[in-house]
């Protein structure tokens, strides 16, 4: 039997994503990171020479004035991962990609023709919008409901890895002697005639060398939860403590097993800042002042509104009782993550200023320390089955040239970690089945 190997992903948000907007004000970071295709290359390579498994794009497609400053000026995740496949040669390249905004036909070809640039390192994040003002940017006057935006993801889904299976193996012949270039019997048209979307194919792009892109999904929602157990390979999520860690992970294993599936085959890879210092100590220091440094509080109250539909918060005292009623604003928004909020105030007794403190703090990880103690941290977790692995976010560039240089080589010393990939695809990397075509 294979032993269980960590895994490793990079999230970039160049000039600063939530909790971050004043990481820009960093001089090892370009004041245009977030388009800077040079500053991304070099980022991603120094995750590639360390052995990470992929990088990871986040998207939205929708901004206000106080959104962090890497959302409001960014590049499109398939353009800059098509770029990136081509100065790469082993790291699995996700992006983010709505199924609310997008036609399934387009986004399968567009996924289809990433997954053959980069011979078989691409990814699919699944995601069903949680601004609810992106409908107005796709001529719409409403945003779906969360049932619809469910309805739609499942259905999708499975018309997306129909549309990749058009092509049988073996189909395009491109047998000069014979003349044949295509064996007819194995093309496939779809037909699919569903709930929400009607599509005839087939594809007019052949499979990958991994068969087709990794699916990855990051809802926590029940209907997310669902989602991901059913069709993901992977699942970004989020955890403050190790017994987070561990219930969710059991959680979604259990699922997977409940719709037939193997649970070994379904990935859990939360996402972590991750802080190093010379000692526990330095460490600490550094996560404070990066803290004090990345974001005030001003800052912090008005992005705070985005989990509500872009609620403005700005209009309550901030010293009286959190105003749980903004959580109806939240109904076709980010609305798990809305409710758990409100929840917590309203159970805690929190003020709304002791709510922007309480998600404040949110974004700071359990993983702080000198290297040797990250280090045994992120195995105590791994081998307590809190995850299969992590998503570290770049954050500050000397703090992810730390754990790159520091803490990877102590988790290899450990035999945790690779010292060199396995695969030459994403699928194969993660140590991830190939998908059947009668799937």
């Amino acid at each position: 039997m294979t032993k269980r190997q960590l895994k490793l992903g990079l999230v970039t948000t160049g000039v600063g994503g939530p909790g971050d907007s004043n990481r820009w004000l960093d001089p090892e970071i370009p004041v245009d990171a977030s388009v800077n295709i040079d500053w991304y290359i070099d980022i991603v390579r120094q995750a590639e020479a360390a052995k990470f498994d992929l990088v990871f794009i986040v998207d939205s497609q929708f901004i206000t004035a106080d959104s962090p400053p890497h959302y409001l000026n960014r590049l499109e995740p398939l353009t800059l991962l098509s770029a990136l496949a081509v100065a790469t040669s082993h790291i699995g390249l996700v992006g983010t990609l709505t199924t609310s905004y997008n036609d399934p036909y387009n986004l399968a070809r567009r996924l289809a023709s990433l997954d053959l640039i980069s011979k078989g390192r691409a990814g699919w994040n699944v995601v069903t919008t949680g601004d609810a003002g992106t409908a107005g940017n796709y001529g719409r006057d409403e945003h779906y409901d969360y049932a619809t935006r469910y309805g739609r993801a499942f259905e999708y889904l499975d018309v997306v890895r129909g549309l990749w299976r058009s092509y049988e193996d073996g189909a395009l012949v491109r047998d000069r002697d014979t003349g044949v270039f295509l064996d007819k019997t194995k093309l496939h048209a779809l037909n699919h005639k569903g709930e929400h979307f009607s599509v005839v194919g087939p594809l007019n792009i052949q499979r990958s060398p991994q068969g087709e892109p990794v699916i990855f999904q990051a809802g926590d929602s029940e209907q997310g939860r669902d989602l991901g157990a059913k069709v993901a390979d992977a699942i970004f999520t989020h955890a403050k403590t190790i017994e987070q860690g561990q219930a969710f992970y059991a959680d979604l294993k259990d699922r997977a097993a409940r719709h037939g599936r193997d649970p070994d085959a379904l990935v859990i890879l939360p996402g972590f800042t991750i802080t190093i210092g010379d000692t526990d100590e330095d460490a600490r220091e550094i996560q404070r002042a990066h803290r004090r440094a990345d974001q005030s509080f001003d800052q912090a109250l008005g992005e705070f509104g985005r989990a509500f539909g872009w609620h403005d918060f700005r209009q309550y005292d901030l010293d009286a009782p959190f105003p749980a009623a903004a959580l109806d604003h939240a109904k076709t928004s980010f609305f798990t993550q809305a409710k758990r909020i409100t929840e917590i105030a309203v159970a805690r007794g929190f003020s709304l200023r002791d709510t922007i403190e309480f998600v404040r703090d949110q974004h700071t990880g359990p993983f702080v320390g000198s290297a040797e103690t990250v280090a045994a941290e992120i195995a105590r977790w791994f081998e307590g089955r809190a995850f299969d692995g992590i998503n570290v976010h770049a954050g500050h560039p000397s703090q992810f040239r730390r754990f790159t240089q520091e803490v990877v080589p102590l988790l290899q010393r450990r035999g945790l970690f690779r010292t060199q990939y396995e695969d030459t695809t994403l699928r194969g990397n993660l140590g991830l089945p190939a998908p059947t075509l009668s799937a």
